[in-house]
């Protein structure tokens, strides 16, 4: 492994990633310059090349991927293209359901199986015109152990988890977006540690039908991809397509990259993991955060506010806030695994089953409930003065070995429902660190408005 990294390690550039993006090489399909096949084409290059050390994907289909991007070639020469992500290859996470290859979900007790059908996120991207390029890594059941997808920036160190092969599979440039699930971190971590982009829209505002459901009241469906654009309009595109959780409406207007929006204010927050950044990272957000001001934009911190003064201090106990709502939410179908045949399953999760889960009870998912409460209530209150909130999503970047990392920075966003996006934005020990930026609930146009602000800011330099 050592002389195989040695091999493959790069330098990561924010100015410069190298990544392969999907939206802007629509114009070329429209005119016939290039094809969605040859788009293609390109990817499994990639593919051959690369995914023998990387480890993204666990299953693939390359006939049935040729074939959708021949169909879509076709509609692209006739005009007929059927939506802005006609002939995206996707790579999609394996605790989502999809009809044509095997779900997994990290697991020997799934090992071989077929659900047969799509979950709703991949049926209304497939009918848009996008395919699914294949199956990619996860940590059994979205939570422990880490797989082994490797960091295509250094394969000595993570990619990140939960969402390990999605990211992982977009950063070696193999597919333009992947999909994700978050719980507490495992969008944007993962997409922070392998330099791409990374969103979870407000929570319920896509449906989570057919995805695992480790824990329904926090679990969000994510995007991680090469750009923000096809971040932002492959995860519109599936909202408005497939629709929100049941009593959540799905993201409102077009899928259309919005116009950049300039922030007058950020909320600065440190959160929980502040100790633990590094002085290399700090120099980095630092040097971030006196661009910012140089452009005119307030950054606000929990010196100059009681009212961030107060979400800090209440998010200072998040892991047992989440916890207490993810042990009691997991019980169904952690137990069910359990009760089937618990040798199946990862030492680590038989464990958790046995301990946190078997101790939850309702009066704790209760306590969690409300603490919850009053965590979105201290949040909305910064709206009344900040645009949104500014951090870090990570303290440090990708460790070498192949823990799944440190989500703290993640945590309370995942809780509160909060849109947030990480934006590679930040090169750390040659490495990509992201800058979260996170905004209010059902703003979620607005937060990537700010995004495309801050990127053309840092990348025009």
């Amino acid at each position: 492994m050592d002389d195989i990294a040695k091999n493959q390690t790069r330098a990561y550039n924010p100015l410069n990633p190298g990544l392969r993006p999907f939206h802007s090489e629509i114009a070329n399909f429209t005119s016939g310059k290039t094809t969605p096949r040859a788009y293609l084409e390109s990817c499994l290059e990639e593919v051959s090349a690369r995914d023998g050390d990387v480890k993204a994907f666990t299953a693939m289909d390359m006939g049935a991927a040729r074939k959708a991007a021949d169909a879509a070639t076709e509609r692209y020469k006739a005009g007929r293209q059927l939506s802005p992500v006609d002939g995206m290859p996707i790579a999609v996470k394996d605790v989502i359901e999809t009809e044509d290859l095997p779900t997994e979900h990290g697991s020997k007790l799934f090992a071989g199986n077929r659900p047969g059908w799509d979950a709703a996120c991949v049926y209304f991207l497939r009918r848009g015109g996008a395919y699914v390029l294949g199956k990619t890594v996860t940590t059994e059941f979205a939570t422990q152990p880490p797989g082994p997808t490797r960091n295509p920036w250094d394969l000595s160190r993570t990619p990140g988890g939960s969402s390990s092969g999605s990211a992982a599979a977009v950063a070696a440039n193999m597919a333009p977006v992947g999909l994700g699930t978050q719980v507490r971190g495992s969008v944007l971590r993962p997409a922070c540690y392998c330099g791409a982009y990374g969103m979870k829209g407000s929570f319920g505002v896509i449906t989570n039908q057919g995805i695992l459901p480790v824990s329904r009241g926090i679990n969000h469906l994510g995007f991680i991809a090469s750009t923000l654009e096809d971040m932002w309009l492959t995860l519109h595109y599936t909202s408005r397509s497939a629709g929100g959780e049941p009593g959540h409406a799905a993201l409102p207007g077009k899928t259309e990259m919005p116009a950049a929006h300039k922030p007058a204010r950020l909320v600065m927050l440190e959160t929980v993991a502040w100790p633990r950044v590094t002085p290399e990272t700090q120099k980095a957000f630092d040097g971030l955060l006196t661009q910012l001001r140089a452009q005119g934009v307030e950054i606000v911190t929990r010196k100059d506010s009681v009212y961030v003064e107060r979400f800090e201090r209440l998010i200072k106990d998040i892991m047992e806030v989440s916890d207490g709502i993810r042990d009691w939410e997991a019980r169904y179908p952690m137990f069910a695994y359990y009760d089937r045949d618990k040798t199946k399953l990862e030492k680590v999760t038989a464990a958790r089953i046995e301990k946190e889960i078997a101790l939850a009870t309702p009066e704790m998912y209760e306590d969690a409930l409300r603490r919850r409460t009053e965590m979105q209530q201290a949040y909305a209150a910064l709206s009344a003065f900040a645009d949104g909130c500014i951090t870090l999503t990570v303290p440090a970047p990708a460790p070498k070995g192949m823990p799944t990392g440190d989500a703290s920075f993640l945590d309370a966003f995942s809780v509160i429902g909060m849109p947030a996006v990480s934006l590679p934005l930040l090169a750390v020990e040659n490495l990509p660190v992201g800058v979260h930026l996170s905004g209010f609930h059902r703003a979620d146009v607005r937060l990537v408005a700010m995004s495309r602000w801050m990127r053309d800011l840092v990348l025009k330099q």
